[in-house]
């Protein structure tokens, strides 16, 4: 297999050592896909099980997601400080005991605590997972390494949910934390042998400021959307309040990170316009995601009729498609412009969206299905060449950094996304429950508006790369 050969001048690792370094990069990335996906379906037998109501059982996802959230670019800059493989083993360790806690959780305040735990375990290897694949292979596979994470990724998306239903359906909830215990020790031993040391980069001082002023920022800005999608003049002001903090201390970071010696997020990487505008690009397609993958389940369960395991087997169309694409345009995205093969992507991906928003009143599954193929196709061909763009644009020395964004890019676009779903139900709801149909109509339609702005900024990188040629 060529990802595996070696050629005079590669950069990185061997080749089998780069296959057992991508092995416990990608069992990380599926874990956290799996976690993510399977727990959301077992909230209502957690509920029960534990004798909470609903909304106290969100928890259990919103601590998960929270904590990721505000620690995401601090692990990033860490990485700089103590290197890769250290981070990534102890993100690694983190995360497989807390599974181990989750597991053995018998009331809801531990099995929050534990989760919390997970959800920092899993963005110190998310942050810095695109990193290491970086760091071992050489720059001319780059393309194809992070199409085939994509393929991984993809892949776990669409067996999750109904792997997470087979052992509900066979099981308690405690062995879906269960199963992450021995991939993730597997992922330790695959780390501790073949991802290179990477000696720190620097000595200086770690910036302690400015991580605490990103996690208070992005801590409240997700406790801002999250607070949005519920009706009521008291969460309105709850949001309004977590978006000022989060507007305050996100000015105060731009600010420190600018006097810094050593900054918690060099700001110059964003000085190149290319890197900068692929990270835009992502923000907004990844919005369109969030949007749409918090839709279709209603559309499929309340408007359709149909059962959740239906529902999850409709999903699958959407990451077959990516499967498929996603391993060829990132072969292609190193030997063509990347940022051109990403745009036709997106522009895939909005004719997807396009067909999902005018979806009949009573679709057929294959009708459905296909329209959510086509949305994968287009997704597939965009992330993978877009990444590429993102990390072939910041130095070698500030690939951490760089995954770091992608990560953030990626997990606030989703949340997003998802509080713009949860504003237009609640205003619908608030209304008349019977527009229900209408609402996650628009909430797709929203998602058409988002990838066309993402085309939009998509465009401009092509220009700006034309212009630079002509210059040249």
């Amino acid at each position: 297999m060529e990802l595996f050969s070696d050629k005079p001048g590669d950069e990185g690792l061997p080749g089998r050592e780069r296959g057992l370094a991508m092995a416990a990069v990608m069992t990380m990335a599926t874990m956290a896909v799996f976690d993510g996906s399977m727990v959301n379906i077992a909230l209502p037998q957690i509920a029960r099980a534990l004798n909470i109501s609903s909304g106290a059982a969100v928890w259990v996802s919103n601590g998960y997601l929270l904590s990721a959230s505000m620690t995401l670019a601090i692990f990033a800059a860490l990485a700089s400080h103590i290197g890769f493989r250290s981070l990534f083993t102890a993100g690694l360790s983190v995360f497989t005991l807390a599974s181990l806690g989750c597991a053995l959780s018998s009331s809801l305040d531990v099995l929050i605590v534990m989760r919390v735990l997970q959800g920092v375990g899993a963005a110190a290897t998310l942050s810095i997972g695109p990193a290491i694949l970086r760091s071992v292979f050489p720059n001319r596979l780059l393309g194809r390494i992070l199409g085939l994470n994509a393929l991984i990724i993809a892949t776990s998306t669409a067996i999750a949910p109904v792997l997470g239903g087979t052992i509900l359906s066979a099981m308690s909830w405690q062995w879906l934390f269960a199963i992450n215990i021995p991939l993730g020790v597997i992922a330790i031993i695959l780390t501790l042998r073949v991802v290179p040391a990477n000696p720190a980069a620097t000595k200086s001082p770690f910036d302690v400021s400015g991580a605490v002023l990103s996690a208070v920022a992005l801590g409240a800005l997700i406790m801002a959307a999250d607070s949005f999608s519920h009706p009521g003049a008291h969460e309105l002001i709850t949001a309004l309040s977590f978006g000022l903090i989060a507007v305050i201390s996100g000015m105060a970071f731009v600010w420190r990170q600018r006097r810094a010696p050593k900054p918690l997020l060099p700001l110059g990487m964003f000085s190149s316009s290319r890197f900068t505008l692929a990270a835009l690009t992502s923000l907004a397609s990844f919005v369109s995601q969030g949007i749409t993958f918090v839709a279709l389940p209603f559309l499929f369960q309340s408007v359709y009729g149909y059962s959740a395991f239906v529902s999850a087997l409709l999903f699958t169309s959407w990451p077959l498609g990516i499967i498929l694409a996603a391993p060829h345009a990132g072969r292609y995205a190193d030997r063509f412009p990347a940022a051109i093969i990403s745009t036709i992507g997106l522009c895939v991906f909005a004719v997807g969206l396009l067909l999902l928003a005018q979806l009949p009143e009573h679709a057929q599954v294959w009708d459905i299905g296909l329209r959510s193929f086509i949305c994968g196709v287009g997704f597939g061909c965009f992330q993978s060449p877009n990444n590429r763009e993102m990390l072939s644009n910041a130095s070698r020395e500030n690939s951490g950094y760089a995954s770091g964004v992608l990560a953030i890019m990626r997990t606030f676009g989703q949340c997003l996304g998802a509080a713009l779903v949860g504003v237009i139900l609640s205003v619908f709801a608030a209304q008349n429950t019977l527009q229900e149909a209408h609402a996650v109509q628009l909430s797709l339609w929203g998602a058409v508006i988002a990838t066309v702005l993402a085309i939009v900024i998509s465009v401009s990188r092509l220009r700006k790369s034309a212009a630079n040629l002509q210059n040249g």
